[in-house]
């Protein structure tokens, strides 16, 4: 039987797909290619298409023996979700529940669920527990609780299992270097930089400096692309294993602001990187650190890639060898 993946082109769903490869998993990756590249599959089987055609996600699920579903699929820009609201509803909620529905009819019980801490919205505490209060302050977040809203309902009267993974701000490559980052346009904030540093912007646009943190600008969890795929895994392994939802966050506990990252890819790179204030984005909170404990004791989860320095490390050796992504594969 078939892990579906949905999003698995993606930049962490591609990272995924390799994982579960590399365990010799039987995988469908499901994706429109809107954002996703083919050449980031490092194996599996592609059905191109959209899960926002009901029939079209009917289909798979009637030609494919699935066993379980990894959820990616979804737009993720902060900024863009605040002026194109209805854009994120009608992709990210939508789609999810013709997902579920699907699932529902074709009797397949097990979802992995790619939330993101933005669910979370301004914290309560630092690190961020997952008892916390949810009141997201931009549609991102809010689409994203939407579905784990979804999903716990779902439970109950369908007995869909699921395991929700809240994390922020995934970044870094393969260490193979085969697979990496590739957003058109690019809105992360460590590759940003490194297109600074590739010569391909001028500049870093620092949005902010006048949060309530120790240097004004925003500080946020790094956590390594591989380390969130073997969380993924190993939730999927839960599932199996204990049949019981659950809510995890990932992340390495500790945060960055933006001018430190900054420095810490001038190091790497050894290039001068021109970084300039802009005003605020709306919708953005000042710090966003996530507790990792609960994921660690009930999944045995260890990030291999805890340095900042190590994750902008394997991102550089993916963008300079790849200074133009996936085009420089076709």
């Amino acid at each position: 039987m078939a892990v579906l993946v949905t999003g698995g082109a993606g930049y962490i769903g591609s990272h995924t797909v390799a994982e579960l490869i590399e365990r010799n998993e039987e995988v469908i990756v499901l994706d429109n290619l809107e954002k996703g590249h083919k050449e980031a599959l490092l194996g599996g089987k592609l059905i191109q298409g959209d899960l926002r055609d009901k029939d079209f996600v009917k289909e798979v699920f009637l030609k494919n023996d699935i066993e379980a579903v990894i959820h990616f699929a979804a737009y993720i820009e902060v900024g863009e979700s605040v002026a194109n609201p209805l854009k994120y509803y009608n992709n990210n909620v939508v789609s999810t529940l013709n997902l579920l529905t699907a699932m529902k009819d074709a009797g397949v019980h097990k979802i992995v669920f790619s939330s993101t801490a933005a669910t979370y919205g301004e914290p309560e505490n630092t690190p961020i527990l997952e008892t916390d209060k949810t009141f997201p302050t931009n549609p991102y977040g809010e689409t994203k609780l939407t579905v784990e809203k979804a999903l716990k309902w779902s439970d109950g009267a369908y007995g869909l299992k699921h395991v929700i993974l809240r994390y922020f701000n995934a970044s870094g490559a393969h260490e193979g270097g085969k697979i990496g980052e590739d957003h058109d346009p690019e809105s992360h904030l460590i590759p940003i930089i490194l297109q600074v540093a590739l010569g391909k912007r001028d500049e870093i646009k620092m949005f902010g400096d006048d949060y309530n943190t120790p240097d004004g600008t925003c500080v946020r969890d790094y956590i390594h692309v591989s380390d969130l795929a073997q969380a993924h895994v190993l939730a999927l392994d839960k599932l199996r294993r204990e049949n019981e939802s659950s809510i995890y966050n990932l992340g390495n506990g500790k945060g960055f602001s933006v001018k430190e990252v900054v420095d810490v890819v001038r190091q790497i790179t050894g290039k001068p990187i021109k970084a300039v204030v802009a005003p605020r984005r709306p919708g953005d909170p000042a710090t966003l650190v996530a507790s990792s404990e609960k994921v660690k004791k009930e999944m045995n989860w260890r990030p291999k890639y805890g340095g900042l320095a190590k994750i902008v490390e394997t991102a550089w050796n993916w963008h300079k060898n790849h200074p133009n992504g996936y085009n420089d594969l076709v």
